[in-house]
């Protein structure tokens, strides 16, 4: 289970979590306005004042769960449906943002994928 490859994509995952997560509360990275029906769903999440804060705060903290290899099973679970969150928002309002939100799901399965001996325990 600790194999370079798997070391690789956590710290991979884990430092595009600190970075994005981050950049909702610190806009260090300009990114290009929402148009159409993204636009639109971006400010009704804006709107309500604490998505946006709140998710951050979670893509930072499994971020770090993730580089500092502590509860990884637990980060992975809490990072599931965000990532499935992203990825559906990329594929059906912004597509040209896919290929980070392809890349975070992709990660996100491999790493469960190598950790599933401790959730089968859920499934028993």
């Amino acid at each position: 289970m600790n194999s370079q490859f798997t070391m690789l994509v956590r710290i991979i995952l884990g430092i595009t979590l600190v970075v994005f997560g981050s950049n909702k509360f610190l806009h260090f990275i300009p990114l290009p306005p929402p148009t159409g029906s993204a636009a639109d769903f971006m400010d009704s999440l804006g709107a309500t004042g604490y998505i946006f804060p709140f998710v951050g705060l979670l893509e930072v903290g499994i971020g770090i769960m993730l580089l500092l290899k502590k509860w990884v099973a637990f980060a992975l679970i809490l990072l599931a449906p965000i990532s499935i969150n992203i990825f559906l928002f990329h594929l059906f309002l912004a597509i040209p943002g896919m290929g980070v939100a392809v890349a975070v799901l992709f990660f996100n399965v491999i790493l469960i994928y190598k950790h599933w001996k401790q959730y089968t325990p859920l499934f028993q």
